[in-house]
């Protein structure tokens, strides 16, 4: 009896190496390599330009080199349930397998796709491909009720110890000749988006992992937090849409930690690295074992703090015309390029999230606007960790000074004069030490007409958020 197909469904997983849905695909048949455009899909890719072109550019680079294999990547749009179910018919598949979400509505949509699919007598495998370690595994480890962790200081503990698995078996992985017929591949200008022509896919994506093992991650201790530095390994957006594994980028640096030749700066900068990398597995496990948190805090006792949906300097912090440059530069970066420096994005939301008492949720929003990097459930719990209603188990909230961060991680300007061209003909002499110490620094940050004053007097606006928090968790 011949060998029946399995269907795998791409969507934020576009790569073929190292790649566990496809592992779990090819296990069961040749694999028919699918990805369909759906609503929810749709939605994210519009919200954003740049990330409707990297997305597109990175299936053009799957299909490619799926037809350097002999196969072809199947493209249809619509409903997900309908569209497997009739190509599971066209072409005897015996089910499909795709990989798992980690934000609400796409658990719920996988929920609903695998029983779709079940119903109409399909094998449906959800997989977890995205995080280096998956949710239950972690869990597992805890004991307990196996419900995941809330804290990342122990999750971290734990996440260290265990092993990352490798899906990199080539000649397991092999590709049905069924050809069902399908569409043209996804061009940028549907979703509203110019073309381009956005450097995607995983060959480019390896290359910068490599690129910054070989040039910048013994030093990332030291300059990960600089922002005029390029100190970070610039992943995000790949890791986000599966261009590359974080398995495979958490192996390759922990055989760099094995190396005995390795000296102790590279050894802190490499698990300060993983530890980022962590991060990002547990805010997608905290998301996955608790989805309510999507749109409510996670702490129970902030859950009924009142935040503002609007401010009089709101407008300016869209704009990055807040008065404070470090804010303000960061937000022309995330504009100009659909990236922000990680430090960065802690500053400017803290400066929303305390000095102007702004919902969370309207900064996520608002950045899902212009960021490449597609994670829902990433965003959410690094914008609740830095509001103080996330896994930040602090006791109080931990609120950057806007001014003392820029003296510190930009005390020559730098950074901000690259991005604000208001500031660009202010001299790096100038900035060293506080705005009002310095005549001409003060003349040229404030001009009326070129650059603002701040929106809000930081001490002032930091002082009442915080009298209003003690008064609220402790009445």
């Amino acid at each position: 009896m011949a060998e029946r197909p399995f269907i795998y469904r791409f969507s934020t997983d576009l790569r073929l190496d190292d790649h566990a849905g496809l592992a779990a695909a090819a296990s069961r048949g040749g694999v028919l390599p699918t990805i369909v455009i759906d609503d929810a899909l749709a939605v994210r890719l519009k919200a954003s330009p740049r990330r409707a072109a990297f997305f597109c550019s990175a299936v053009a680079a799957l299909d490619a080199e799926l037809r350097e294999m002999g196969s072809r990547l199947v493209v249809r749009r619509g409903a997900p349930g309908k569209i497997l179910a009739e190509i599971a018919r066209a072409t005897g598949a015996g089910g499909a397998a795709w990989s798992a979400s980690y934000h609400a509505q796409g658990i719920d949509d996988d929920r609903r796709l695998q029983s779709e699919l079940e119903e109409a007598g399909l094998v449906a495998l959800v997989v977890h491909d995205a995080p280096a370690i998956p949710p239950e595994e972690s869990a597992a480890a805890r004991g307990a009720d196996g419900a995941g962790y809330r804290a990342f200081a122990p999750y971290f503990e734990r996440w260290w110890k265990l092993a990352v698995a490798s899906y990199e078996n080539p000649l397991l992985l092999r590709f049905t000749a069924s050809e069902p017929g399908g569409e043209p591949l996804p061009q940028a200008r549907e979703f509203g988006s110019p073309d381009e022509g956005m450097a995607a896919g995983s060959a480019a994506a390896r290359v910068l992992l490599e690129r910054f093992l070989a040039d910048r991650a013994a030093q990332y201790g030291a300059a990960a937090a600089i922002p005029s530095e390029n100190g970070t390994s610039q992943l995000s957006a790949h890791i986000s849409f599966g261009t590359i594994s974080a398995r495979t980028i958490a192996r390759r640096v922990r055989e760099r930690l094995g190396d005995p030749f390795a000296l102790g700066e590279e050894r802190t900068s490499l698990r300060l690295f993983l530890r980022a990398l962590a991060r990002r597995d547990f805010f997608l496990q905290l998301s996955w074992f608790f989805p309510g948190a999507t749109e409510q805090p996670l702490q129970e006792k902030m859950q009924g703090f009142a935040l503002a949906q609007d401010h009089p300097g709101l407008d300016a912090w869209r704009a990055g015309k807040t008065g404070y440059p470090l804010v303000d530069a960061g937000i022309r970066q995330l504009h100009q390029t659909g990236w922000m420096h990680p430090h960065v994005r802690a500053v400017a939301a803290s400066l929303l999230c305390f000095d102007l008492s702004v919902d969370w949720r309207v900064g996520r929003d608002e950045w899902n606007r212009w960021l490449v990097e597609d994670d829902p459930a990433v965003a959410t719990g690094n914008w609740q960790w830095i509001a103080g209603v996330g896994a930040d188990m602090a006791q109080f909230p931990r609120i950057y000074n806007p001014l003392r961060q820029r003296r510190r991680y930009d005390p020559d300007g730098t950074y901000a004069r690259r991005w604000i061209p208001e500031l660009r003909h202010v001299p790096r002499e100038a900035w060293h030490g506080r705005a009002d110490d310095s005549p001409q620094l003060s003349l040229a940050l404030f001009e009326r007409d070129a650059y603002p004053q701040p929106v809000v007097d930081h001490a002032v606006a930091a002082r009442a958020f915080l009298a209003r928090y003690r008064a609220f968790v402790s009445p």
